[in-house]
């Protein structure tokens, strides 16, 4: 997009800016992944910062839109501002992508005050990243230097030495990113190692060199993502968001890295399928573990959160005491939360304790990640054989399926995921083989899209169309990694098509349906996807559905309970079963807000 100067930052700068740092980031995102290996080598770091700083882009969108609808020409810094962080907060992913958001959140903190200006000036545009800086370090429960952290203070310090007006601060903070981000290998010995540079300030620093644009006019030279003290530039010769990086040319006598050229890095990064050590004095890669220790948490947690300041501080110590790589951001009732646990359950249960959260994410880093407990140490990036994504209906259901080894996609009620976020959840998984279930008729088509798209990457995928959560249980049950594909698929496929599935719900409006009119608040039975009873006491529905499916045999009853079913329906129905049913047993999970107040699985 070519660029017309800003002299001051205003509306109009914030929207210039989201759109280029967006374009740079994708440009970057396949280096920013192949060099991602602290804290955890899991490849995905240039994806959540792209997909964060889209979500920003998409809110400051939305703004400008609204105004023009409304027949403003244009809306205030203050507007643009609060937009982008708002959006970058509800959009952040992973731990690069949820600093990222604190950082755009205490620029928003001093460019939208109650005195705040049409448009800053340098000296706002200093104070702006200070803030910033200081905000997202506060966010950290451990600060580690050699992060995006030091990168941010850097840019800060840098900005805050230098007068000028907004292109000349911008250039500075750009410079110090530049500067700090070369000398991340020698502050963390997990860079070192790998001969990388930190890949969430490699990402900050095209985010500043974006700004850099749209303040001036003119685009600083890219900056290579591999770290040492090359010349040259880095070529990603191989698709996927993990490689292997290999030293092509000796460090020059001295072995300081320059950071001023432009491209101070000279790497090949070939499709190898792990990410490097760097053995010292040789051109070879060697295996070593991303992060120190030879294990850590096996889970990702992720949500947004409402909740009260009190709440959130009570939260950040419950959290730090169950896992690592905390990061809490946000205010003002709105909080993004972000942790690595072994026990994923525990971290959604202290969110509930502590407030509301939702578009709870739950990722498993897979058997023989670094971050797996008890598990031998992998060498960083290497592919898993065999990997399940499943897309679930509630965060109750998501630890479940993450327990059982599954990367989750959560899908809220009346947000049903995108095929994008479904090729993320494959990528995440990072195995040659996945076996994905969409576990809702209406996703088989965007699970069949996906699927396409992994699929050229050199992903091996077996699409499995389980229309219900349940069926998605009792296909993980029979699951067997140590199988062949083909067997493991085709018996996963057995079990999933062998469960008839129902859910319990309310109707929202009176419609017709296969059993009759119903009006909105009627109690609805639903077996394989038709209305089959319609009511008003939640239990005898469910008791009628119950019956119906058990009609034609079964050995095993699953019960889902969502948030606003009460306890005593389940134990209802286990009477029921029990006395009604002989040799038939009955398992009960919560579920969590999965939609529907009761899932029935009967296999």
């Amino acid at each position: 997009m070519a660029q017309v100067p800003q002299t001051f930052f205003d509306a109009l700068a914030v929207r210039s800016w989201c759109g280029l740092a967006l374009e740079a980031l994708g440009r970057a995102r396949e280096e920013i992944d192949a060099i991602n290996v602290y804290p955890v080598a899991d490849g995905d770091t240039g994806t959540n910062l792209y997909l964060t700083v889209e979500s920003a882009a998409a809110a400051v969108e939305a703004v400008f839109e609204g105004h023009r609808a409304g027949g403003d020409r244009r809306p205030t810094l203050a507007d643009a501002v609060r937009a982008m962080a708002h959006g970058a907060l509800i959009g952040a992913r992973g731990n690069s992508g949820t600093i990222l958001a604190q950082l755009l959140r205490g620029m928003a903190q001093e460019l939208a005050g109650d005195d705040a200006p049409a448009h800053a000036d340098g000296q706002g545009l200093r104070t702006a990243l200070r803030h910033a800086a200081d905000s997202a370090r506060r966010a950290v429960a451990h600060p580690v230097e050699g992060t995006v952290l030091t990168v941010a203070s850097a840019a800060a310090d840098a900005a805050g030495r230098t007068e000028g007006d907004c292109g000349v601060v911008a250039r500075a903070a750009h410079e110090g990113a530049r500067a700090a981000l070369a000398e991340t290998p020698a502050r963390l010995a997990a860079l070192r190692r790998a001969g990388v540079v930190d890949a969430g300030g490699r990402g900050l620093v095209a985010v500043l060199a974006a700004l850099v644009e749209t303040l001036t006019g003119e685009a600083p030279r890219a900056m290579p993502a591999v770290g040492g003290s090359w010349s040259g530039s880095v070529r990603v010769t191989g698709p996927g968001p993990h490689a292997r990086v290999r030293q092509v040319a000796e460090p020059p006598a001295g072995g300081a890295a320059d950071p001023g050229d432009g491209a101070p890095y000279h790497a090949r990064v070939d499709a190898c399928g792990d990410l490097p050590q760097r053995a010292a004095g040789s051109g070879e890669c060697a295996d070593a573990g991303a992060v120190p220790g030879a294990g850590g948490p096996a889970f990702e947690v992720i949500y947004l959160l409402e909740a009260g300041d009190a709440a959130v501080a009570r939260l950040r110590d419950r959290l730090d005491a169950l896992g690592d790589s905390l990061v809490v951001v946000g205010g003002d009732g709105l909080w993004n939360v972000h942790v690595h646990v072994d026990d994923a359950g525990a971290a959604v249960e202290a969110g509930v304790e502590a407030g509301r959260p939702y578009r709870i994410r739950i990722t498993h880093f897979g058997a023989g990640d670094v971050h797996t407990t008890g598990a031998e140490p992998a060498a960083p990036g290497e592919r898993a054989q065999r990997a399940v994504v499943a897309v679930v209906p509630g965060e109750g259901l998501a630890g479940l399926y993450a327990e059982a080894g599954a990367t989750t996609v959560l899908a809220r009620p009346g947000e049903p995921p995108a095929s994008g976020e479904l090729v993320q959840a494959v990528r995440r998984a990072h195995a040659r083989e996945v076996v994905l279930l969409p576990n809702d008729a209406d996703l088989r088509h965007t699970a069949a899209a996906a699927a396409e798209q992994v699929r050229a990457e050199g992903v091996r995928v077996a699409l499995i169309p389980t229309r219900s959560a349940v069926q998605g249980i009792a296909a993980l049950a029979v699951h067997e990694p140590e199988r062949r594909f083909d067997e493991d698929v085709v018996s996963m496929t057995s079990a999933a098509g062998a469960t008839r599935y129902a859910e319990v719900t309310v109707a929202e409006r009176q419609s017709w349906t296969m059993a009759g009119i119903c009006q909105a608040g009627d109690v609805l039975g639903l077996v394989d996807g038709d209305v089959a009873v319609i009511g008003q006491d939640l239990t005898a529905i469910a008791e009628a559905v119950l019956d119906r499916m058990l009609a034609a045999g079964g050995e095993l009853v699953t019960l889902v309970l969502g948030d606003d079913t009460p306890d005593s329906v389940a134990a209802h129905l286990r009477t029921r079963v029990r006395e009604g049913y002989l040799a038939v047993d009955t398992v009960v999970y919560h579920g969590g807000r999965q939609g529907a107040l009761l899932l029935i699985g009967v296999e």
